[in-house]
């Protein structure tokens, strides 16, 4: 059969329908800035034709590096003067790709190492140079860009090593960038992020403690919210002297507006969330949750290890308005049990007792839905204080849960895939799941996406990644989002045709317009229907 740019006549034929009615955006990771993970505009992918026969691979864009970052994606984007369906992608290599999928053509490609010359070298961090092998072989950009549709820009963070063979000296250094999504060009001068914060904590001199390029990890998504881009930090393995760092910065000029460490007078409290990053509310607040680290807050004190926090943005900079902490936060930091390895959900408002809810489960496997209305500090002894617990309700989430038609889809480490109802006139999680995958999942466990057409046609996306250590391949699969006990479909199932690239650990399928996007190493591969 003719191919078409590495794609098949017939799959073109199918996309050719598909441009027709696209109509969904993924600016920015899982979705929206509440990070639900839920498209409930997908009119062509359904429980019925999700299956081995009708749905699998239908096309492979190569890129340089790993594909940590979710793939993002926009229909009808004019560049040109021609109408194009286009994904974007940033790897570990540095490199931002804008494909067009129903051609497969690249539409541009930057590179951010550009500008290396005699005097000075630029490459990726390597994973030697932070002794840490939790990103291999290389970092560059993992945090998943976030893009403003209305000014067609761009925000990405790159993370580059600089080398001057001259004096030997090396620097860390991370670059915030406004790409315009046309051209793959800057659209203000790149930023080269620089910040101090007062405190004593570890690291401190003379009462101030410096960003650290080298310990700094940018893995959380980035975030748009107040005319900002929020961007936040954790470390490499635990190493170092570090701390959890949160920035703003200016839409339009990339200037610095705000500076938050979580821990000024302790240690650690990195914002990790296995890729998942900071969300917001209608009203501006911004919502993430701090790792293993030092907390004192309830004695009086200023930092936040291990906490849910609520922070908010004005000329000033930013600050903590509200927080949450666990009763037994110095059992989670003793044993690296993060609050914060996985990511903040906000529920949509509600008309029952709180209207304003967020979920937060971090290795622990604890479900805890909290009112973002009065998030209820600590509490010694039990967690009384907040909406509900669930306490190891499921495993360790390295990710994001996804929540879909009053459903909370929850992807745990060494465990199945679970969906527990809400119930909106109680304001609660039932207490046990209503059903769950065949599959128990190893380490870190899958981040859901659900896929629909309004409230009907459910289908549960995730990606397989528990050999992305050696070098096994990520692994599709979909579920009837009404029962998760009936697999749809899965890439190993016809392998010489589906199977994806290697696995790699965090990633999140990208589902708009009849496609599936699954990053791995060195591609990004697409799954439709065949014909």
């Amino acid at each position: 059969m003719k191919k078409i740019y590495g794609f098949s006549l017939l799959c073109f034929v199918a996309w050719f329908s598909c441009l027709l009615t696209a109509q969904v955006a993924v600016p920015i990771y899982q979705y929206d800035n509440s990070h639900s993970g839920t498209n409930t505009n997908e009119v062509t992918l359904t429980p019925s034709n999700v299956n081995v026969s009708q749905f699998g691979r239908v096309g492979i864009f190569t890129v340089q590096g790993y594909v940590y970052a979710q793939p993002l994606y926009l229909p009808n984007l004019t560049i040109g003067g021609t109408s194009h369906n286009v994904l974007f992608v940033a790897t570990e290599h540095d490199q931002l790709y804008a494909f067009d999928v129903n051609s497969g053509q690249q539409l541009w490609h930057t590179n951010f190492l550009a500008g290396s010359s005699p005097r000075l070298v630029i490459s990726t961090v390597s994973s030697s140079d932070v002794s840490c092998g939790d990103l291999v072989p290389e970092i560059g950009i993992t945090g998943t860009p976030v893009i403003d549709t209305t000014t067609n820009t761009l925000y990405v963070v790159a993370e580059t090593k600089q080398y001057n063979p001259v004096n030997n000296a090396k620097s860390f250094v991370h670059t915030l960038h406004a790409v315009d999504i046309t051209t793959g060009l800057d659209k203000a001068s790149p930023h080269n992020i620089v910040a101090v914060a007062r405190g004593i904590g570890s690291g401190s001199i003379g009462g101030v403690i410096a960003f650290n390029g080298l310990l700094a990890n940018q893995r959380p998504s980035l975030l748009l919210a107040n005319g900002q881009v929020i961007v936040s930090w954790s470390s490499h393995c635990d190493i170092g002297t570090y701390h959890g760092w949160v920035m703003s910065f200016n839409e339009t000029t990339l200037a610095p507006s705000g500076v938050l460490i979580d821990t000024p007078n302790g240690y650690e409290g990195g914002f990790w969330g296995g890729g998942a990053g900071p969300t917001v509310d209608e009203a501006g607040s911004i919502y993430s949750a701090t790792g293993n680290g030092y907390f004192d807050v309830n004695n009086g004190g200023i930092d936040y290890g291990d906490s849910v926090l609520r922070m908010t943005w004005s000329g000033s900079g930013l600050a903590i308005a509200d927080y949450f902490t666990p009763w037994d936060q110095k059992t989670l930091d003793d044993n690296d049990a993060d609050v914060n390895s996985g990511g903040v959900l906000l529920l949509p408002d509600q008309s029952g007792p709180y209207p304003h809810l967020l979920v937060q489960v971090g290795k622990e496997g604890t479900i805890d839905l909290i009112n973002r209305d009065n998030m209820g500090h600590f509490h010694p002894g039990n967690d009384s204080q907040i909406v509900q617990t669930l306490q190891y309700a499921i495993g360790g989430v390295w990710g994001a849960p996804a929540f879909w038609n009053n459903n909370g889809y929850f992807g745990g480490s060494y465990d199945h895939l679970k969906v527990f109802p809400f119930n909106p006139q109680k304001g609660l999680f039932a207490t046990s799941p209503t059903s769950e995958s065949p599959e128990e999942f190893g380490f870190p466990g899958p981040t859901p996406v659900v896929s629909s057409n309004g409230t009907s046609n459910g289908v549960v996306w995730i990606i397989e990644t528990d050999n992305y250590g050696g070098g096994g391949n990520a692994i599709l699969h979909a579920y009837n989002a009404g029962n998760l006990s009936s697999e749809l479909y899965n890439s190993q199932q016809n392998s010489g045709r589906d199977q994806a690239g290697a696995a790699v650990k965090f990633a999140v399928p990208t589902v708009a317009d009849g496609h599936v996007f699954v990053g791995t190493v060195g591609q990004v591969d697409m799954y439709g229907l065949l014909n």
